[in-house]
This record gives structure tokens, C-alpha cells and sequence, in this order.
């Protein structure tokens, strides 16, 4: 049991390291959304087309983190020791609409590095535990010295108007705090002493429940979902690296744009002659003056006059914009190879590519799903154990804590492909149930699927026979298909 001090203290050193995250969290964000700062190469190029393109973003940042996660789908999760995926866990897993939500968690850890999720129960229904996915900028997960799994504490801190507010998760016991938002850059130095000792972190008022209230469950509820984890350092954000690279798409469209308006057409020069003049006339028509023409009109017509004894015209060739086209294919070139990412995501280019070629196209991605779902899954793992817990089964628990979760093939494949690789399975004898699964059906709908079967089999009995000795006699040569008796086979 923490006391008030040590709770306190403990708040306040995991929020210090919550904002020190907090800033390449933003910055993270930003680029994902296509708020993209535009980087300039010369203090003239900011001078006189800053402005124009402030708000332009090339935005290849969104590409790189939506690939890997639209093929993370959790389909369901099979404890240790069980034949078949546990229906209660999908049960809470759909009550709490994680089938959408944990896309965002997804999503969160590959942009910021790290996302979590928290279970606690619910007063409006015991046997549904609440389950969210957090934001890397509101939650913190301390671990033990030396420990990358066994956590201290969890930290989730949120603002709601003015008022900030804290909950502080340990494996006995939670403690809620807040405090007010105070201050401003133009008060002075005294009352800027008053507003930090009135905004200090005090135990929440109002609450229903007593603050601090037990942990029933009898561990931090929180999990933290890495990304890219290493040994000793912070997690890695999937578009840390690409930022650089797409500033300098962003520059190079810029500097493309501004030679097309200025430099993409011929441009003529007149040496040797005198600037045109227009006479100005008075009431009766006698010259009074002179006036320069109108070049610009003169543009526009494509004519003008010029006198003089040494007229000459020259002209500059126009600009080469494929240059700059090609430098920036280049560009998302890397980006594609730093990130593994299919050039076809990026480039949009695709012409007579087979299926083979296509699925070796995307190995890559395929290798960075899976690592991902090894990852994201030991996570999940953890998070179906806490939901056992949270439902008060502690034999449940253990059994999650060592399952596996299921998730939809990694690999994208056409329908004639998908059919073909599951008939030749269950040619050689693989299970229906098992193909089922492979081909991403989820386990609910194995069982409906299995339901049809038997239902089909009642049906008609002949069929059913028939194609039972069908499948019996899979064991045939494949390619001649020739029987082979079990001695030969």
C-alpha cells in the first residue's frame, strides 16, 4: 500500500516523463495528418515563396502507417490447452467494439511508437469488463529494474478544460488526482508562484468510490503495446525516419512548382533596341508625351515592335522539370526500402505484374505485419489475461496468459489464389477448421460454418458420403493424379 506522499511523488515523475514524450508524439501526428512544416534550402527561397507554400504537404507520411496496420486484424484468441478460440473473449472483445478500436490502437503504437490498453470492470454489466486503447500522450507504464514485462505502475493524465487530471494504476490499489490549468505567459513572477502552488495535484473530489479504491485484479491493468522494441532505448515510430525524406519532398515539389510558373515556357530576350512607347495625345490629337507599353498585355498578344539599328533576339531555353520529377521518384524510393513499404503502395504504378511477382513485391510489408503481430500479440496476450481477471476466473487467466491470438492472413492474395492454396491443404489432409481460419474466417463463423456442414450432411447423406470419400483419397498424386497406396505413400 502507497501512501498519499509516495502516490503524489510517483505522479509526478511519470507525468515528467510522460511530457518529454509528448513532443515527438506531436510531431509524429502532425506529419501523419499532412501537417507538414515546409523545410526550405535557402533563406531566398523562404523570402519569396514562403508563404505560397506553407500549407503544402506531399503527404507519403500516411501511406507508411496505414500499410502494416490495415492487415492487423485480430480474428480471435485460443488459450493454452484448448482446442478451439474462447467465445467469452470474443464476446468482450466485440461488447467493447475492439474490432474497430484496436485499428486505432494499431494505428497509435506504429505512429508514436508505443499505444496501450487498459481493462477495468464495469458497474453497468460484471461479467463485461471495459476495455480502451490509449493514446501514447496521455499513458505511462512503469516497469520493475530490469524487466521489459513485469510493471510497477501505469499512469493515464488527460486535460478536460481547465481542469488536468490524473489516475495513478498499481497492482493493489488506484489513486485519482487533479488539479486546476493555470497561467500565462504575461503574469508576473509572483503570481505565477500562486497559480503553481494552487495547481499542485490533489485527490480528486466527488468521486463515488473511495479514492484511493483496491485493485481487485491484483496487477497494473494497463499493457503497453510497442513498436519496433529494442533492448535498451525507447521504441521506434514507423515514420521517425521518414519525416526527413518527406521534407524533402515536400521541398522539392516547391522548388518544381515555382521553375514551372516561372521557367516552363521559352522565354525571349530583345537586345539592341529601345523600349516601346506609347505617345500621349492631348484634347486635339497633338503628341504631348510618351508613356512605357504595357508588357504585360504585349505577353498576352504575343507581339510587339521594337526599333533600333542592333535589334537582336535571343531566347532561354525552358526548364527541365522531369529533373525534379525524378529526384522525387527517387525519394519515395528510399522511403519505400527504409520502410518496407511496396513501391506499387507509393508510386501507383503497376503494368502486367503476375500474382507471383505482386506477392514477392509485398514480402516486406508481409515480414513487417508479422513482426508486428509477434509484438502487438504478446501485448494482447496480456490484455485477455487482465479481462479473465477483471471477470474474477484466476484459473482462466493463466491459461490466457500463455494462449495465442489469431489473426487474418498477413498476406493479400486474390480470391482464385486463396481457393487454390486452401484445396491443395485440404488435399494433403489439412482440417476444415484450420483452413477456415487461414482463409479469415473467424472462429465464430468456423462454428456457424460447421453448423451448415452438419445441416447440408442431413440433408443430403449421399453427397455427404460421397464427398467424405473424396476427401479420404486426398492423398493422391497430385500431379498425375494417379492413387497411391499407403506402402508407396
Amino acid at each position: 500500500m502507497a501512501t498519499y506522499s509516495q502516490a503524489l511523488t510517483l505522479v509526478e515523475l511519470m507525468e515528467n516523463e510522460l511530457l518529454r514524450r509528448r513532443p515527438d508524439i506531436a510531431r509524429h501526428s502532425r506529419f501523419y495528418r499532412g501537417r507538414q512544416p515546409l523545410m526550405y534550402a535557402s533563406d531566398q527561397f523562404r523570402k519569396f515563396h514562403g508563404n505560397r507554400y506553407k500549407d503544402f504537404a506531399d503527404n507519403w507520411v500516411q501511406v507508411v502507417s496505414d500499410s502494416p496496420v490495415e492487415r492487423l486484424t485480430v480474428t480471435g484468441f485460443q488459450p493454452y490447452g484448448v482446442e478451439k478460440a474462447d467465445e467469452e473473449s470474443w464476446r468482450v472483445w466485440q461488447m467493447n467494439a475492439l474490432d474497430a478500436d484496436s485499428q486505432l490502437g494499431f494505428l497509435g503504437a506504429v505512429n508514436s511508437g508505443r499505444s496501450f490498453v487498459l481493462v477495468w470492470g464495469n458497474p453497468d454489466d460484471e461479467n463485461t469488463p471495459e476495455v480502451t486503447f490509449e493514446d501514447a500522450s496521455q499513458c505511462l507504464v512503469a516497469y520493475e529494474p530490469g524487466s521489459r514485462r513485469r510493471r510497477r505502475a501505469a499512469l493515464k493524465r488527460w486535460d478536460d478544460g481547465d481542469s488536468a487530471y490524473a489516475t495513478l494504476y498499481l497492482p493493489d490499489e488506484v489513486w485519482k488526482f487533479e488539479r486546476s490549468l493555470m497561467g500565462n505567459d504575461d503574469e508576473s513572477s509572483q503570481m505565477r508562484d500562486v497559480d503553481a502552488e494552487l495547481s499542485r495535484w490533489a485527490l480528486r473530489e466527488g468521486a463515488t468510490e473511495p479514492n484511493p479504491q483496491p485493485n481487485p485484479m491484483g496487477v497494473v491493468p494497463m499493457v503497453e503495446l510497442p513498436n519496433r522494441p529494442t533492448l535498451a532505448e525507447d521504441p521506434i515510430s514507423d515514420i521517425s525516419g521518414v519525416i526527413a525524406m518527406q521534407n524533402a519532398i515536400n521541398l522539392l515539389w516547391a522548388q518544381l512548382f515555382t521553375a514551372s510558373d516561372y521557367a516552363s515556357f521559352p522565354q525571349r530576350i530583345v537586345t539592341g533596341g529601345e523600349v516601346p512607347e506609347i505617345p500621349i495625345l492631348d484634347s486635339d490629337g497633338q503628341i504631348i508625351g510618351s508613356k512605357p507599353v504595357d508588357l504585360e498585355k504585349f505577353a498576352v498578344d504575343r507581339v510587339m515592335f521594337f526599333t533600333g539599328d542592333n535589334v537582336k533576339t535571343d531566347e532561354w531555353t525552358a526548364a527541365n522539370l522531369e529533373a525534379y520529377s525524378k529526384i522525387i521518384e527517387v525519394a519515395v524510393g528510399h522511403i519505400a526500402a527504409q520502410t518496407r513499404t511496396p513501391q506499387h503502395y507509393l508510386i501507383g504504378k503497376m503494368a502486367n505484374l503476375s500474382g507471383d511477382a505482386l506477392l514477392a513485391a509485398e514480402t516486406g510489408l508481409v515480414k513487417r505485419v508479422e513482426e508486428k503481430q509477434i509484438w502487438f500479440g504478446q501485448a494482447l496476450r496480456e490484455m485477455f489475461r487482465l479481462i479473465a481477471l477483471a471477470q474474477g476466473n484466476s484459473e482462466k487467466a493463466k491459461s490466457m496468459h500463455s494462449g495465442r491470438v489469431i489473426w487474418a492472413d498477413a498476406e493479400s492474395r486474390s480470391n482464385a489464389q486463396m481457393a487454390d492454396a486452401m484445396l491443395k491443404l485440404r488435399q494433403i489432409g489439412f482440417p476444415f477448421e484450420w483452413i477456415a481460419l487461414k482463409y479469415g474466417v473467424t472462429p465464430t463463423e468456423v462454428v456457424d460454418l460447421l453448423a451448415m456442414k452438419r445441416r447440408e450432411a442431413e440433408m443430403d447423406p449421399v453427397g455427404a458420403l460421397t464427398q467424405m470419400m473424396g476427401h479420404q483419397s486426398g492423398g493422391d498424386d497430385v500431379e498425375s493424379g494417379s492413387p497411391q497406396t499407403p506402402a508407396a505413400a
